[in-house]
């Protein structure tokens, strides 16, 4: 099976992988060119993610392939957006398995109230880019994933939290995927 490995890139850059850009609008535009070029059957995307619920352990790694983008606007109410805030890719074989519920936005949520709103509504984690990832990866109906390994709580030390972690997450992920055959 022809695999598609991607990353945000710039610090989370992996050998293995394709840089696709950071955030909401660069990943769409870059992996869709990818994937019109490589047609894998498979896209994995890696990277790093905070955690809403603090029952969750830092530095484990976590698959999501069922995210949203909700912002922070919406759970101060008087907002609303007719744009699809949810993406799910799971298949009827995923239900054995645990996979985790993600939030996508531009921001970083380091505020542990906004997190604690976020994981009332059933969010786990955020990560930038999931949900343009798997909004592409379904557009182009591509089989994909997301392993994401936690860096921080989305809390008031989230950013130095993440700079404490970042290393170990990115090492964890590559031995991660060299334990399960996908490098």
């Amino acid at each position: 099976m022809q695999k598609l490995i991607v990353c945000a890139g710039k610090s989370e850059n992996f050998s293995f992988a394709k840089s696709i850009g950071i955030g909401m609008v660069e990943p769409c535009i870059n992996l869709s060119k990818l994937l019109l070029e490589n047609k894998p059957e498979q896209l994995v995307f890696i990277g790093t993610c905070g955690l809403y619920d603090r029952n969750l352990e830092l530095l484990k790694i976590y698959e999501s392939k069922h995210a949203f983008n909700i912002e922070f606007s919406k759970l101060e109410f008087g907002f609303y957006s007719p744009a699809l805030c949810e993406v799910n890719v799971s298949s009827k074989s995923d239900v054995s398995r645990e996979t985790f519920i993600s939030n996508a936005s531009n921001y970083i949520c380091a505020n542990a109230k906004a997190a604690a709103k976020f994981q009332a509504l059933g969010l786990q984690l955020e990560n930038m880019e999931i949900f343009s990832v798997l909004s592409t990866a379904k557009h182009f109906d591509v089989n994909a994933t997301c392993f994401l390994c936690a860096s921080n709580y989305c809390d008031e030390e989230a950013h130095q939290t993440f700079l404490a972690n970042h290393a170990e997450a990115k090492a964890r992920l590559e031995a991660f995927l060299q334990e399960k055959n996908y490098i």
